[in-house]
């Protein structure tokens, strides 16, 4: 190590006299981050959306489209976030963000008409489900590389088990007790008072600030060993990064199965109905969803370090493109359960493929430009999915025909997927 390197070198008692790799702590936190982002998720909100209709006199359609409006809003300011990580560090933006997104639910809980409801919903998707996800990927990210498949598998068993498992039944138990506009404001408290003080405490920028090497490697390892590790990774900037093929189809093969899944989970009730089945068959369905999307995103995290990203988006297309047929065929519980399974594969596979895959392609130094930029282009997926169903179950009185054409897009994106793998700056 220079002399230069080691003026550089920063001193934190919590990281250097930690009994084990702070890693493990950084796993932590990252995982409390993107549970807490879960106000802002399309589960938590969905469970309000009958409050917004009644209480504020507005219609279902309306409020779709206002959220529609909110989640593309607030994604284009995720590509600033990632530039910010980059500049100034994961922990700082954190902190700031944690903040925000707590005032914002707090927001939530005086909202009074359909424009203060749609300003509501630019914030809660802007802070929640795009920067607090945003910088809580991409911190754990910094702290794991060879194992860094594992990790994100780990962390999205958890997050899919609290997160989409348990906060809908909370939610769902705490409105009746203390109103909507409480508990929304009670969410708000929790991130400022109780996640914010964790994140200033715990979190900290890159192993290497810090003498360290990610994955708890010894520092100043032998090139050999660096080269067996994968800590040559090689880095692209943003531009780089754009130019390239596999960019475009990772990013576009996310933000399908984000619309395509937005869609059939917001209108989870009405496809179940026209299926013959009742709300509480749908409720169910929630439940194997949220199971298999725990286990899918453990074993496809460990299989992430040994076999390539291009795969499990594959299959993860592949499992969408089907999902979209069993939809038009819910004809009794024990399908319904499989369409549950099927859904929560996907969305396992995904969170693995959209968790690793910026990092093993384009490196870490980066990584918040490029995510940055690669979430916006999710979540713009993930906005538009409600709407063309919403609109073809209007205009055709059936979902069918819709959900046939949308099949189409995550089969090419699939194949493509498949014949475009890891970029190489040589090539």
């Amino acid at each position: 190590m220079s002399q230069l390197q080691a003026s550089t070198i920063r001193y934190s008692r919590l990281v250097n006299q930690s009994p084990i790799f702070y890693g493990w702590i950084i796993l932590l936190m990252g995982t409390l981050g993107m549970i807490m982002t879960s106000p802002g998720q399309t589960y938590a909100v969905s469970i309000f959306i009958e409050h917004f209709i009644t209480d504020l006199g507005i219609s279902r359609g309306l409020v779709s489209t206002l959220y529609t409006i909110g989640t593309l809003v607030g994604s284009f300011v995720l590509p600033l976030v990632g530039r910010q990580i980059d500049r100034r560090g994961p922990r700082l933006v954190m902190v700031f963000i944690t903040l925000l997104f707590g005032l914002a639910c707090v927001y939530m809980g005086f909202v009074s008409n359909a424009v203060t409801l749609g300003l509501g919903f630019i914030f809660i998707r802007m802070l929640g489900q795009g920067s607090l996800g945003l910088v809580s990927n991409n911190v754990i990210n910094q702290w794991w590389v060879q194992r860094r498949g594992a990790m994100v598998g780990l962390s999205g068993l958890l997050v899919s088990l609290v997160g989409l498992g348990a906060i809908p039944g909370v939610i769902n138990w705490l409105i009746p007790l203390y109103g909507w506009r409480t508990t929304y404001m009670l969410l708000g408290l929790v991130l400022i008072v109780g996640f914010t003080p964790l994140v200033l405490l715990f979190v900290r920028d890159q192993p290497e600030l810090y003498g360290l090497q990610p994955d708890g490697r010894l520092p100043d390892p032998m090139p050999e060993a660096t080269a067996a590790t994968g800590a040559n990774e090689e880095n692209w900037t943003l531009p780089e990064a754009r130019r390239t093929l596999s960019f475009w189809v990772l990013g576009l093969g996310l933000a399908a199965i984000a619309m395509l899944s937005t869609g059939l989970f917001f209108h989870m009730v009405s496809i179940f109905t026209d299926n013959g089945l009742d709300a509480t068959t749908a409720a169910w369905v929630y439940l194997p969803i949220a199971v298999t999307t725990a286990l899918v995103n453990l074993g496809s995290g460990v299989l992430a370090d040994r076999i390539s990203v291009r795969i499990l988006m594959a299959a993860a297309l592949l499992l969408q493109t089907t999902s979209l047929f069993m939809a038009q065929y819910l004809h009794g519980m024990e399908i319904s359960f499989l369409y549950g399974v099927v859904l929560g594969a996907t969305m396992g596979l995904m969170s693995t493929a959209h968790g690793v895959g910026w990092a093993k392609y384009f490196g870490r130094k980066y990584l918040g430009s490029i995510t940055g930029v690669g979430t916006t282009i999710l979540i713009i997926g993930a906005a538009l999915g409600p709407m063309p169903l919403g609109i073809a179950r209007d205009w055709l009185g059936s979902y069918n025909l819709a959900l046939t054409l949308c099949a189409v897009i995550p089969f090419s994106l699939a194949i493509a997927s498949l014949l475009v793998g890891q970029p190489s700056k040589s090539s």
